[in-house]
């Protein structure tokens, strides 16, 4: 198997464990991540001043003389498949996507290809620079099949790494536009009598509670008080639409990344995601308020109504502030149009 050889000098004042010195030392063409490091460390692939050190937590002087023999990123698996994508960003290190509904964005059981990461092997090709060894695309966050709008992932392990501390640390920017069932205000007094939901400052909806697999459907989440992960939604009115208003376009955004996150949180609040087969329930609107085509629309929308709208972020490499946004795509914009009554 080809290798690569890299050797490099420890700079002074050096991070207390030799993983992250290392990750602070290597050289940038590299692109090797401090758990990349961590791992070749371990694999006794790392010397330091030519003695083989096997201790990621060691502590190394100013000067020590590293060198890292890396193995050469092995190909995937998977395998590629020309699909289109839409590119929004893309450099040496990562690329950003706007995905469409419909696509599954990693193979797995009951969807084995035609999944984004299949189009990114034939996309990116040689591009690849290996994600923890292997010549892969580095995922670090996923939207729901039937979800569209931006996703960013990782080409290069150092990209990887940085993108997924970054989501650990929730400094990731994502904001979505959702049309849900009733208007999410805080004159509603119901809303405040559901447990885990406060209103903010401006009439910012805040959902906290923990999140955890369903007890009976695995495939689902569930809302609970005493189990799971934690996690935080905010959501703001954009559009009320009937008249009177009985849905809504809103905006919703992340302090937390867990599984169906906003469609469990607005279901729990009583404000489902139209076309949600899933968490939205048997809500229905009023031709009423919608009108007859309205309703039809709501009734016929064939997926949860939500977009993953805004993507902003820290490149991971070159420490460029980046934001990107993406459009409604023409479903959603259809379903608003049938619901809003104002003309």
């Amino acid at each position: 198997m080809s290798q690569t050889t890299i050797e490099f000098i420890i700079q002074s004042d050096p991070p207390p464990r030799m993983d992250k010195a290392l990750a602070r030392d290597v050289p940038d063409d590299a692109t090797l991540s401090r758990s990349r490091l961590g791992a070749l460390i371990e694999a006794g692939a790392v010397t330091v001043d030519g003695v083989v050190a096997r201790n990621p937590r060691a502590r190394l002087a100013a000067g020590a003389v590293v060198v890292v023999t890396a193995p050469a990123a092995v190909e995937s698996h998977i395998a590629g498949q020309d699909i289109a994508l839409n590119v929004v960003f893309e450099d040496h290190d990562l690329i950003v996507l706007d995905k469409p509904v419909g696509m599954v964005v990693h193979p797995a059981p009951g969807s084995p290809d035609g999944t984004l990461v299949n189009a990114l092997i034939h996309h990116c090709g040689d591009d690849l620079s290996g994600v923890g060894g292997a010549k892969r695309p580095g995922i670090v966050h996923r939207i729901d099949k039937d979800t569209s709008g931006l996703l960013v992932v990782a080409k290069s392990d150092r990209a990887h790494q940085g993108l997924a501390d970054q989501f650990a640390a929730h400094t990731v920017e994502r904001r979505y536009l959702a049309v849900c069932f009733g208007v999410p205000d805080a004159s509603d007094p119901r809303l405040r009598g559901v447990k885990g939901t406060s209103f903010e400052a401006a009439n910012i909806l805040k959902v906290q509670t923990f999140l955890g697999r369903h007890r009976t459907d695995r495939q689902r989440q569930a809302v609970s008080f005493t189990t799971g992960r934690h996690a935080v939604t905010r959501a703001r009115i954009v559009q009320p639409l009937g008249q009177p208003a009985t849905a809504a376009l809103i905006e919703c955004w992340l302090e937390t990344g867990r599984t169906h996150q906003i469609r469990v949180h607005l279901a729990h609040c009583g404000h489902g995601l139209i076309g949600d087969a899933t968490y939205g329930g048997r809500q229905k609107l009023s031709a009423k308020s919608v009108g007859e085509a309205g309703v039809a629309a709501a009734r016929d929308f064939p997926r949860q109504a939500l977009h993953a709208a805004t993507l902003g972020f820290v490149h991971p490499v070159t420490g460029d502030s980046l934001s990107f946004e993406s459009d409604l795509p023409g479903d959603m914009a259809a379903l608003i149009a049938a619901l809003d009554r104002r003309a």
